[in-house]
């Protein structure tokens, strides 16, 4: 058990590192920059994914919404996640629809869609990424393994590759999303707020 643990233990930090590579710094600074443009014009962010994706597409949204480091107003932004929604048009239009049904009701002209699928291939990120574009809205993508079939639709992406499971690609993610949030923070706040938030 040890040596297992060590192991998973080495894949972590391995997934963890994987933020390092100057691509990753790239997109971290890009998504960030493409997400103050938005919020500075009025704009809102919508974010979508599956299972553990949906679960920090949720998180990531409550970090605008509420705050992350500093005291400032909220950030408009939607997770994709309403239950009644997802159980409604998954019963009436099939569970490919979901997102996609949820962007058209929601997105406008001048907002950003994020997605996050590890495997790239989930058919209801695909329609929401091709919904969101017909719509006028940026688009942003983190992906893992070998970015599936949404890899090279988006405005903007990033692939966690090397990892067969999704669990590592997930924790990769969620660290982006979490220094994406800090960064945005620090374009449009920390000029007039340095209190830090300790929630």
């Amino acid at each position: 058990m040890k040596k297992l643990i060590e192991y998973s233990v080495a894949d972590v930090v391995r997934a963890a590192t994987s933020l390092t590579h100057s691509e990753s710094i790239s997109f971290i600074e890009t998504a960030s920059q493409l997400i103050a443009a938005i919020f500075r014009s009025g704009g809102k962010v919508l974010v979508a994914g599956n299972g553990g994706s949906l679960c920090d597409a949720t998180h990531f949204a409550e970090e605008l919404t509420g705050q992350f480091r500093l005291r400032r107003k909220a950030l408009p932004a939607i997770a994709l996640s309403d239950p009644g929604h997802l159980s409604c048009v998954a019963n009436d239009m099939g569970f490919d629809a979901v997102f996609s049904r949820a962007v058209e009701a929601l997105g406008r002209p001048g907002d950003l869609l994020i997605v996050l699928t590890t495997s790239g291939n989930s058919k209801n990120i695909v329609q929401a990424v091709s919904q969101a574009k017909k719509q006028g809205m940026k688009t942003i993508a983190l992906l893992g393994k070998s970015g599936g079939a949404v890899k090279g639709l988006c405005d903007l992406e990033w692939i966690v590759e090397g990892f067969a499971f999704s669990d590592r690609v997930q924790e990769a993610h969620m660290a982006a999303l979490h220094l994406i949030v800090e960064m945005v923070e620090h374009q449009l706040f920390y000029a007039e707020s340095k209190v830090l938030c300790e929630c």
